[in-house]
């Protein structure tokens, strides 16, 4: 059984990555998604184990000691983290795993699996970008100001990561992704027990 492969999805914020997450999983629901957790508080409609796992931050801080994470990070006041243990067995069982994180956790990933899978969403402008984060009318001006100034900083992070999907259109941005999960499985180191299998058979072993 091979290996499961590690997909991460991140970009700058508004970029819409978490919705382009969401249309992947609805058309390939044998992906698997990793659940992050955070100190940041719930926003209205966001369901525990589901969004995010949502805790405190002494928790969070412990946790980080104990080496429970894959990769963390503390972004805008709140530490967000994905559980390492979780994406591990998956990964075992031959499952693929779907890390939707920012920026500083994807780099943080990409050490520790270096044959993941990284893709980087983009807006299709910038003036789309801000357009977006303001839409969300969760933030003030100055948290707006923030959000967008690192956003803007965030796009050099672009070379990277292995591919690049704009989002201009949510189901056209996913069937990208989808694509590119289907060539990344077809590469051939990842089917080298494939390879190997047909070398005995052509031996008569």
């Amino acid at each position: 059984m091979n290996r499961g492969i590690l997909i991460v999805i991140s970009g700058p914020s508004g970029a819409g990555k978490g919705t382009v997450c969401k249309e992947v999983l609805r058309n390939a629901p044998s992906l698997c998604l990793s659940v992050s957790t955070t100190t940041r508080k719930p926003r209205s409609g966001e369901i525990e184990g589901v969004n995010y796992y949502f805790i405190g931050r002494p928790k969070f801080e412990e946790m980080i000691k104990e080496d429970q994470f894959l990769e963390w990070a503390e972004v805008y006041g709140n530490y967000y983290g994905t559980p390492k243990a979780f994406v591990e067995n998956r990964l075992k069982e031959g499952k693929d795993v779907i890390l939707e994180i920012d920026i500083q956790g994807a780099m943080k990933a990409r050490e520790k699996f270096p044959d993941g899978v990284f893709i980087f969403i983009v807006p299709p402008s910038m003036d789309e970008l801000e357009k977006r984060i303001k839409g969300r009318a969760t933030e003030t001006e100055e948290e707006i100001r923030l959000r967008f100034s690192k956003a803007f900083s965030e796009l050099k992070y672009i070379t990277k990561y292995d591919y690049i999907v704009v989002n201009d259109e949510v189901s056209k941005a996913a069937q990208k992704v989808l694509s590119i999960i289907t060539a990344e499985k077809c590469k051939v180191e990842r089917n080298l027990d494939l390879y190997l299998r047909l070398e005995n058979v052509k031996e008569g072993n």
